[in-house]
């Protein structure tokens, strides 16, 4: 049976147009995510960025791969139901550690992030992915915007800088530009949560977020996981996150001692 979070027309829309809403999925968690975001933008990691360029205003920080060194993101990955939701989700028996990704845009910040596919960025591909993306503010205008049905497109979009908006690899067939969803009338679902919702998506899903308008600071937790058959590929150029030294080959399961399994 799923878990009581997840219904089977979740898992269905999850699985046809690889985005679903999952309400509560971090409830129990709030305010312990909160205190590892803050600890976080104290002790940022070594690929923690600010996403704005001069004059443009408020301030959009992201930051990743830190888990391992904050204990309240530790915590909620071995206590909350995210792995047993992601395996419902994924229709996978297992689902492992990817990394986490904290997101924050602060009162007044108008740029929205841009439309990209988290899989073309990554050394991992497979059809067994999920990302939560999780606020820990009240959302009511910088949503999280997916368009459904992209994780099934042919070619993966072309991945860019977002402050530099240049592109991390070649630009030749193997991928496709990245397209305008609202100019093109691609179906776009977003919703307003309230802190601990989650929407789940694949890692091949189109999604961007608008900017914050709005007086409140808009801070969001982001879980990746993976399931059976995911595995190692190379691309060609650096990945995002890197793991430098990381010594798999293409087609190996990811290095269980660096992305342990949740559910084995």
């Amino acid at each position: 049976m799923p878990h009581p979070l997840v219904t089977q027309a979740d898992i269905d829309a999850f699985q046809r147009d690889g985005v679903v809403l999952i309400r509560g999925l971090f409830a129990d968690h709030v305010e312990t995510i909160r205190a590892g975001i803050e600890r976080n933008l104290r002790e940022p990691g070594p690929y923690a960025a600010e996403n704005l360029k001069p004059g443009e205003g408020g301030r959009f920080f992201d930051d990743y791969c830190n888990w391992q060194r904050i204990p309240e993101f530790v915590e909620v990955i071995e206590t909350s139901p995210a792995a047993a939701v992601a395996a419902d989700l994924m229709a996978s028996k297992t689902v492992q550690m990817f990394h986490d990704h904290v997101l924050i845009k602060e009162p007044g910040t108008s740029k929205a992030t841009p439309w990209h596919q988290d899989g073309p960025y990554y050394f991992v591909q497979g059809r067994q992915t999920v990302s939560f993306w999780s606020p820990m503010d009240p959302v009511t205008d910088a949503t999280l915007r997916c368009v459904a049905g992209s994780h099934r497109w042919p070619r993966q979009v072309l991945p860019t800088r977002w402050l530099a908006e240049s592109s991390f690899y070649p630009d030749d067939d193997t991928y496709m530009p990245v397209p305008d969803p609202d100019a093109e009338g691609m179906r776009v679902l977003e919703w307003a949560m309230e802190p601990g919702d989650a929407v789940a998506f694949d890692y091949l899903t189109l999604h961007g977020a608008r900017g914050n308008s709005t007086d409140r600071r808009r801070r969001a937790f982001s879980l990746r996981l993976l399931g059976d058959d995911a595995r190692y590929v190379e691309r060609p150029g650096r990945t995002s996150p890197p793991f430098p030294g990381h010594d798999m080959k293409p087609g190996q399961r990811l290095r269980e001692d660096w992305f342990p399994m949740l559910i084995s």
